[in-house]
């Protein structure tokens, strides 16, 4: 499965929109399960390797089944490369900000916020890594927040995690670079502050999930899961979907949807 063959997925209709901040990206998608609640938390990151034009679409369907299998879906969109506020800081502020809300939907919707959950899907597992991280970062980064929200875990499903390769690689056209504002020689503390595996230990149970078949992200996923298990973090599985390439993973009624799925509720449960 290609990103040619994402229709599908776009097809499937919106959550309840709520907006988190003023800007016109600066909303999520809601969708809450059957039942009265208070309902366990997950907040979807989607991927696109951060460029403008692979919105949230296309992680619809995922947000839908995730509801429908017992989650209140947080599922969230931010400003990409391409967009007006792109890149350095505003991505990663707008899906910090985004994650954080959950407090206030809290407030509205029977949510339980002992029990939240950070998902994400290609870049976006990287972002979701990093929000479970972002305790760490130092005072120093606009990025850092004094109280960012609690999580139980993070299920990371294909995550480009290492920046700095994909810098070097010059992965669709430099998108690294202009989401950063610039090369590793050039911000190196910027790499230091979004790269998921020079934050580790986080602290937080991970699942890290990768296609047998995905040529471009499988090893991405593998050394960040070692990495993160050498350096301290103890919780950490990695699981390789066998029959899986790298949209898979999104994609309900896959082979290897049921293990995203348990992977979910496990973190929850525990």
């Amino acid at each position: 499965m290609t990103s040619d063959d994402l229709g599908p997925l776009c097809a499937v209709p919106a959550g309840t929109r709520i907006a988190y901040g003023p800007d016109e990206f600066q909303f999520g998608e809601l969708d809450l399960p059957a039942g009265a609640g208070p309902y366990p938390v997950l907040v979807n990151v989607h991927g696109g390797v951060w460029l403008a034009q692979y919105g949230i679409d296309h992680s619809r369907a995922q947000a839908q089944a995730l509801a429908a299998s017992g989650f209140a879906v947080w599922n969230v969109e931010y400003r990409r490369v391409g967009n007006r506020g792109d890149g350095w800081p505003g991505t990663f502020l707008d899906v910090g900000r985004a994650a954080d809300f959950v407090g206030v939907l809290a407030a509205r919707y029977p949510l339980d916020r002992t029990r939240i959950v950070l998902m994400g899907h290609s870049a976006g597992g990287v972002l979701a890594l990093w929000l479970a991280a972002r305790a760490r970062l130092p005072a120093a980064s606009p990025l850092h927040v004094g109280d960012p929200i609690a999580v139980r875990g993070v299920v990371a499903l294909a995550p480009a995690c290492d920046l700095p390769a994909l810098h070097a690689q010059g992965v669709h056209g430099g998108v690294v670079d202009a989401l950063l504002g610039g090369s590793p020689a050039q911000v190196p503390e910027r790499y230091d502050w979004i790269t998921p595996a020079r934050l580790i230990p986080i602290g937080v149970r991970q699942h890290v999930i990768v296609g047998r078949y995905d040529a471009q992200w499988r090893a991405h996923g593998e050394a960040y899961a070692a990495a993160a298990r050498a350096r301290g973090d103890g919780d950490v599985q990695l699981s390789v979907a066998g029959r899986a390439g790298h949209f898979e993973l999104i994609t309900p009624g896959s082979t290897s949807w049921p293990l995203v799925v348990a992977a979910a509720r496990a973190l929850v449960t525990a």
